[in-house]
């Protein structure tokens, strides 16, 4: 898959199916869309290509982060090369894009940029100056131009549209177990792991920690069943999201505690697969009260992991 991070580097591309979105949480919608894009593309013989902004439009019109990202743009680009798409367009949302007329956008970009011969997009896809340009201005101006435009109806799952502001929803309170049925896969967090305070090795419960970034959704704070992948291996344990408030360091992170193992991961990059959330994040008078509470933690996630 190549990627495109802006539209001047675009000199010449094949004829392109077009996947257009957000795809800010690739879930079961976005990979909807994705896959028929691919599958028609093959058909057809052309290229298949995903269309985003690499920060949200949202973000820009507000002028500060309203909209946190789901995935790390890693992530977003791992995943989206899983489903076999020949070119990533991942482009900032500027000033010049959020006054683009919507036809100026159809024709100058998807249709002059990307040479695109067909489109897919969800039921609520929007685009150009004051979000004016929709699914319907989309087939208008394909009927005109000859260029296919298919628009998806919202994927349910138990009666619910799944959306990206569900997932955050769902992260934001800690209803981790219910993100996999919403994403085909676990929610998680990649990162490097960074020296802690070390108090866990003092109490039996070594950690592995990773520092949330800023403008990520994150999960609530609290106590999750977590397996930690690393090295194409995966780890049952234990993990503790927060500021950590009996020891009082106030530092927002993740931390994992991986049962019968015994190895310095510092510098390592590695993967939190978040299954279930234990508690919320408690405060205890001391570190000894903490420790027993974890051991109890412990027990609860190997049970659940059996």
């Amino acid at each position: 898959m190549k990627v495109y991070k802006c539209l001047a580097d675009i000199k010449e591309i094949g004829e392109t199916v077009v996947a257009l979105g957000n795809f800010d949480g690739v879930h079961k919608g976005h990979q909807e869309v994705i896959k028929r894009t691919v599958k028609s593309a093959k058909a057809a013989g052309l290229k298949s290509a995903v269309f985003t902004f690499s920060n949200h439009p949202r973000n820009v019109i507000a002028g500060e982060q309203i909209i946190k990202d789901i995935l790390s743009w890693e992530d977003k680009v791992s995943i989206i090369r899983s489903f076999g798409i020949d070119y990533l367009i991942s482009v900032p949302f500027d000033s010049k894009m959020l006054n683009m007329e919507p036809e100026d956008f159809i024709m100058s970009v998807l249709v002059e940029k990307l040479n695109m011969k067909e489109a897919y997009c969800g039921f609520n896809y929007q685009f150009g100056y004051c979000a004016k340009g929709n699914a319907e201005l989309l087939m208008k101006v394909g009927l005109r131009e000859n260029f296919g435009i298919h628009i998806l109806e919202p994927i349910k799952i138990d009666g619910t549209i799944v959306s990206s502001s569900l997932m955050r929803t769902l992260i934001s309170q800690g209803r981790v177990d219910e993100m996999e049925k919403y994403l085909g896969r676990c929610y998680s967090i990649g990162g490097r792991v960074v020296t802690g305070n070390r108090i866990g090795r003092t109490i039996g419960f070594p950690t592995s920690n990773i520092i949330l970034e800023e403008g990520m959704v994150t999960p609530a704070n609290g106590v999750y069943v977590t397996y930690c992948l690393y090295n194409n291996f995966r780890f049952k344990g234990i993990t503790n999201v927060g500021i950590k408030p009996t020891i009082g360091d106030n530092i927002h992170t993740i931390e994992t505690h991986i049962f019968d193992f015994d190895y310095d991961l510092y510098g390592k990059e590695i993967r939190v697969e978040f299954l279930i959330k234990l508690r919320d994040e408690m405060k205890f008078a001391n570190v000894k009260e903490l420790a027993k509470q974890i051991a109890q933690d412990s027990e609860a996630a190997k049970e659940f992991h059996k």
